[in-house]
């Protein structure tokens, strides 16, 4: 994993990248649909709120935190729920509450102790591994709104975070799905939008998994169809992982319908 300072960088830019596509939006350009079904344009930048904000309050005050995991009745659809609060905000307000927000997070992150974990909807997690996941966050929720814009964003290398996320939570998608957790672990080559080659696991492992790293990290966020994508895996579990992949906490997602990929 990166270092910190330079996560945050990335961090920072993601969220620049996705704000230059959203500023000069119209105000019924905030409500177009995008491929999530039944979110629009400001359902994505709302979750993005909500979410980066809850991150916020995780780090600032845990116990607040706490509280409000100990109070959620709406376990199944509390995510839904904050995205259409934050979405039904006026534009102007919701574009520059995100901006306050995000903002406040890369600089508490950076502030957070080395080895402390931050509490989560899943494990804890160290400052890093939050850095990484908002990242994650927000390049995918970022190309559901460039394709309901119509808009094709390239490719960069901070996509290697969205991977090697992807890679970490290899065992949490077994598990959340109530499958045998692999005992050996995977060989991973991607292609990377330069070229070059980013790899994971050892050489000699009996499977793996190899082919763009553009499309691996649209299946770990459940942004394509395992079929949709030119991903290779070698080996029943690799291949079987492939069909659950979830780089994100929570409950199974539902991933996308074949032929209806984010990009």
């Amino acid at each position: 994993m990166a270092e910190l300072p330079s996560l945050l960088d990335d961090l920072r830019a993601e969220g620049d990248t996705l704000d230059a596509l959203v500023a000069d939006l119209a105000d019924d350009e905030w409500r177009r649909p995008t491929p999530a079904t039944g979110w629009t344009v400001a359902h994505q930048i709302g979750h993005l709120l909500w979410t980066d904000r809850a991150a916020l309050t995780a780090i600032t005050d845990p116990d607040a935190f706490i509280a409000e995991i100990e109070n959620l009745t709406d376990i199944d659809t509390f995510v839904d729920r904050g995205a259409s609060e934050c979405a039904a905000l006026a534009p102007d307000e919701l574009l520059a509450t995100w901006r306050t927000v995000r903002r406040d997070l890369a600089l508490a992150l950076a502030e957070v102790p080395t080895g402390t974990k931050i509490l989560w909807y899943g494990p804890p997690m160290s400052a890093a591994s939050m850095a990484t996941a908002r990242l994650m966050e927000t390049w995918a929720h970022g190309g559901d709104v460039a394709s309901a814009l119509g808009v094709t964003v390239p490719p960069t290398s901070r996509l290697q975070h969205v991977a090697h996320i992807g890679v970490r939570t290899r065992d949490f998608a077994f598990v959340i799905h109530d499958r045998a957790v692999p005992t050996e672990p995977f060989r991973v080559e991607l292609t990377a939008p330069d070229g070059h080659t980013w790899e994971w696991g050892p050489r000699d492992a009996a499977q793996s998994v190899t082919g763009p790293a553009l499309d691996f990290c649209l299946l770990v966020t459940q942004r394509v169809h395992r079929a949709d994508t030119a991903l290779v895996a070698y080996g029943p579990e690799a291949e079987a992982w492939l069909g659950i992949a979830q780089a994100f906490a929570g409950p199974p997602g539902s991933g996308r319908e074949q032929g209806r990929a984010t990009q």
